[in-house]
Parts: C-alpha cells; structure tokens; sequence
C-alpha cells in the first residue's frame, strides 16, 4: 500500500510540474516571449530567407530566431495553431482561407514577403505548343494550388475553364481541351520527380528551385507576377501578431537587405513583394 501510494504521489507530481512547464510556455512556443521565435517553414526559398535574417540581421535587431523546415503543406499551419511554433512562412491568401475553412483554425497572415511564380515545366518539350494531343499533365492536388495551376494554363489560352471559376477549380471546370490532355493530380511536392513520367507538370516555385529548375529559365509557361494574388507571407495564430518577436520579424523581412538577398539569389525565380 505504501508502495502504492508512493507511485501515485509521484506521477500526480510529475503531472503538476508537465502542467506548470506548459501554462509558462515550452521554451520557443509562440507561449514564450522571452524565448526565441520558431518559425515552420517551406526550405526553399523561405527557409533560406529566414537564415538569411537569423545570420545577418536577427542579432542587431535583438530577435532571437529559429527556423524549423516542413516539406509540406499541412504541418506548418497546424503547428501554428497548436503552438508548437510561433509563426510560420510558406503559403498565400487563398491557400490559408481553404486550409482554415476546412481544418478549423485561425491563422491570419502578417505580413507578405515575396512571390514565387508558378510554372509549366517539361523534360519533353521546349514550348507549350509542342506537347502532343492526350499528353499527360500533372497538377498539385491540394485544392487552391490545382486551381491557380489551371488558372495558369487558362490565362496562356491552353484550356478554357467555366467563366467565374474560383479557387475551387478542377479539371471537372475546363470547358474547353483542344488537345485533349489528361491531367494526374499529385502532392505538390512530388510534381519534379513527376517529370519524366509525365509530359509536363504545373511546379510551385518553390519546389521547382528545389529540384535546381530555374523558373524564370525553364517553364515552359510561367505565371504573370502582375495583380498576382499568390504573394507568400509570415503568418501566426490570430492573437499572435502583436507579439514583439513577430513584429522585429516582419520588419527585418521587409528589409531593403532582404530585398536585395531575394533579388541577387533567386536572379527572377522568386519575387519581392515589397
């Protein structure tokens, strides 16, 4: 019996002491102020602009930043949301509205960064024109990303989609496929490995720079940087943003270094937008 509650006794403390750790924030949760920011992020570009700000600028501006890289799209925010970050850096405006509709949460953006533009990309072919009739084009699966890659195609005239279309479009919404191409919807960042068993594939910027293609280079289409509505930005848990740690980072993201970083490193891939 004294065994017993010994156990016991130790367990409930063990417990009070998880609780306590947790009500004063885990060191770099977005609970902890005096911690530094963890920020999820996409490796490329937006991690290496974040290392770019932690190296260079984090120090004088006496932020304390840690970057925690995601190769997906999911992660990043629910990690936000559940506080095991204290920001993230890796999506646009629509994505985040269909990702809180859908998951329930709310994360709101801070403050926008840059623009990677979205592309059509071959290993077959040169130009658009040259894919055959009943090519096989692979597209993102995620909602608002095949949506803008078929936007993509509508603009430069390759497909015509319903009139009004949103950022729910699917192939089901093309009303017009004079080669008749057969599209195969993928995770976004399986779409490089794609290309040499597709025809072509609409990439993301980001993991086109990944995968060493140069979008403003390489795509065969590119999307138009102009009224773009795609810019990526730092985002965090609605509440967060006046956290004194979010706001150096906005600052220092918006940087004339950081515009200057983006521009000599990704020589057009990836855009300002600020």
């Amino acid at each position: 019996m004294r065994n017993t509650t010994k156990t016991v006794t130790t367990v409930l403390a063990a417990g009070a002491l998880a609780l306590g750790a947790a009500a004063c924030g885990a060191p770099g949760s977005s609970d902890d102020k005096n911690g530094a920011l963890v920020v999820a992020a996409s490796p490329v570009p937006h991690a290496e602009i974040l290392n770019y700000v932690k190296d260079h600028l984090a120090d004088k501006a006496g932020l304390k930043l840690e970057v925690k890289e995601f190769t997906d799209y999911n992660t990043p925010n629910l990690s936000t949301q559940d506080g095991s970050v204290g920001a993230n850096y890796f999506q646009n405006q629509p994505f985040l509205d269909d990702f809180n509709k859908k998951k329930g949460t709310d994360i709101v953006p801070v403050v926008t960064v840059h623009l990677e533009p979205l592309g059509l990309y071959s290993h077959k072919v040169k130009k658009a024109g040259e894919l055959k009739k009943g090519a096989t084009v692979a597209v993102p699966s995620d909602t608002v990303n095949e949506a803008r890659a078929l936007k993509l195609l509508d603009a430069n005239g390759i497909v015509k989609l319903k009139s009004g279309v949103g950022n729910e479009a699917t192939p089901k919404d093309i009303t017009a496929n004079p080669k008749g191409w057969k599209f195969k919807e993928l995770e976004a960042a399986q779409l490089p490995r794609s290309l040499d068993d597709v025809d072509a594939a609409v990439i993301n910027g980001n993991y086109a720079i990944e995968a060493n293609l140069k979008p403003a280079k390489d795509a065969i289409v590119l999307e138009s940087p102009k009224n773009n509505p795609y810019g990526n930005f730092l985002a965090v848990k609605k509440g967060n943003e006046d956290d004194p740690r979010v706001k150096k980072l906005a600052k220092l993201l918006t940087s004339p270094e950081v515009k200057k970083f983006i521009k000599d490193k990704y020589q057009g891939s990836v855009l300002p937008s600020f």
